[in-house]
């Protein structure tokens, strides 16, 4: 870190703590040229990957969906390593058809190993951004944060989805719902509990609170099984390049392919024994259809469905996901302040090959994304682990080959242009 007339200057400043930022700072230390002091994370939480914890202990994960290989750490043996080490491998889940999956505890311990070891903590900044503009020199990106002003020459936004998450209309009248990432009390003392969802999420909830209570699990559709959330040939960047690049960025071409190849909403058939245990014992049902009318009824929650069954709950917890990062308001002071490109249903327009968001106009502001924002160029798995390493190649070579660019003629390296990639 620098100063520029008392602002804090960054060569690159990513925006958001969670895996993506995590795994993105320590690619840009190991293989870009820049020191510790040049590179910062921003993040509200009180430490990097807060938010997963939050969201995968609310849920009542036990194992990742994804495989051993992919995690926070830049050596793709990392955790496995770390499993033997410390006599945890028993902790290596076994997946039929599947590589094991590590459980969740295993892989908060590993990503803690790795946030200690590389002292990432220290380039954390717990804040939040609320904007990002153009540097009044003309030069780098001015962001501005609830602990003041900082500059950067890059910056990368690894936001997630944002915490905007989906509630259905009928429950925004009930006094008794709650979103499970938004206030969700998972000790709070109760007979029934109706879990509304049909993916991961809600599969897994229903599981964990079946332990203590009845659990009524309500989606709109059967439950449908996928292994993982897209098929594995989308994470080679080739099978990207065929598939999803031959059409035009942010184009609805695009958002169908995407759409198409995830596995939205859907179930691990690792969850399958533990759903059907449940069941069996009594302590869950099943139930499919959609929400007609949703009632308070004194301490209880009624829901009458399209085809005329009753659930009858003491509250309702939604695992009904996200709404679209594409909406989020955030993206759209940012998208209005720098004329970034937008496409179909808001999808960012960036450059292929090095994820940099493209103005309107065609000029360049060093601005790259990485995660969710990043789906119709980084393809279906740009919200997961893998997306967070496709997403690392090509930022930290792009930011790398500016620089080494800007030191062979001379330059700042931020100079604003209207050439994206070679």
């Amino acid at each position: 870190m620098t100063t520029r007339n008392s602002t804090q200057h960054f060569g690159c400043t990513i925006v958001g703590g969670g895996i993506h930022g995590t795994y993105l700072a320590q690619r840009l230390l190991e293989d870009a040229p820049f020191d510790r002091a040049a590179v910062c994370i921003l993040e509200p939480h009180a430490r990097l990957l807060d938010s997963f914890r939050e969201k995968a202990t609310a849920c009542g994960m036990e194992a990742l969906r994804s495989t051993f290989v992919h995690h926070v750490g830049t050596e793709p043996f990392g955790l496995e390593r770390f499993a033997e080490a410390t006599d945890r491998e028993n902790e290596l889940v076994p997946t039929v058809d599947y590589p094991p999956r590590p459980s969740l505890d295993l892989f908060l311990d590993y990503s803690e190993h790795v946030i200690e070891q590389k002292e990432l903590d220290s380039l954390h900044r717990q804040t939040t951004v609320n904007g990002i503009h153009e540097h009044p020199d003309g030069t780098g990106l001015r962001l501005e944060t609830t602990a003041g002003p900082i500059d950067t020459d890059h910056c990368v936004l690894a936001i997630g989805h944002g915490g905007q998450y989906r509630w259905p209309d009928w429950a925004n009248t009930l006094d008794d719902a709650e979103h499970v990432w938004e206030g969700f009390d998972p000790d709070r003392s109760v007979d029934r509990t109706i879990v509304v969802g049909g993916g991961i999420t809600a599969a897994q909830l229903a599981c964990e609170l079946s332990e203590t209570q009845s659990v009524a699990l309500l989606s709109r559709h059967p439950l449908e099984w996928e292994v993982s959330e897209a098929d594995p040939p989308w994470i080679n960047w080739s099978h990207v390049e065929q598939n999803l690049h031959v059409h035009p960025p942010g184009s609805s071409e695009r958002f169908e392919v995407i759409s198409d190849a995830r596995h939205t909403a859907t179930v691990p058939p690792s969850l399958y024994t533990e759903l059907k245990n449940r069941i069996d014992g009594g302590a869950l049902t099943l139930a499919q259809g959609a929400v007609d009318a949703a009632t308070d009824e004194g301490e209880s929650v009624r829901l009458s469905l399209d085809h005329g069954l009753q659930l009858l709950g003491d509250r309702v917890v939604l695992a009904t996901g996200f709404e679209s990062v594409f909406d989020h308001p955030f993206v759209d002071r940012i998208t209005n302040e720098l004329d970034l490109g937008r496409g179909y249903r808001g999808m960012p327009v960036l450059d292929d090959e090095t994820l940099v968001w493209q103005c309107e106009d065609g000029r360049f502001v060093p601005l790259y994304v990485s995660g969710a924002l990043a789906l119709g160029t980084v393809g279906p798995y740009a919200p997961n682990i893998p997306g967070a390493r496709r997403a690392a190649d090509r930022i930290t070579a792009a930011i790398t080959g500016r620089l080494r660019r800007s030191e062979a003629d001379g330059t700042s390296g931020v100079m604003h242009e209207t050439e994206v990639s070679d």
